[in-house]
C-alpha cells in the first residue's frame, strides 16, 4: 500500500469513527431529552405554545 493510499484509508477511517461517534451521542441525547420532557409532562408542567393558543 502506497503512502497516498494509506493517508486516503487513515482519513476515511478517522471520518467514519467521528461520524459513529456524533450519531451515537444524537440517539443518546435524543433520548434524555424525551425523557425530560415525559417527566416535566408527568409533573403538570405544559409548553408555553399550549397556553397562547387559548387565549
Amino acid at each position: 500500500m502506497s503512502g497516498h493510499a494509506l493517508y486516503v484509508a487513515a482519513a476515511y477511517a478517522i471520518t467514519a469513527v467521528v461520524l459513529a461517534g456524533l450519531i451515537g451521542w444524537i440517539l443518546f441525547d435524543q433520548h434524555a431529552r424525551k425523557r425530560d420532557l415525559a417527566e416535566l409532562e408527568a409533573s403538570g408542567v405544559r409548553r408555553r405554545s399550549d397556553k397562547a393558543g387559548k387565549s
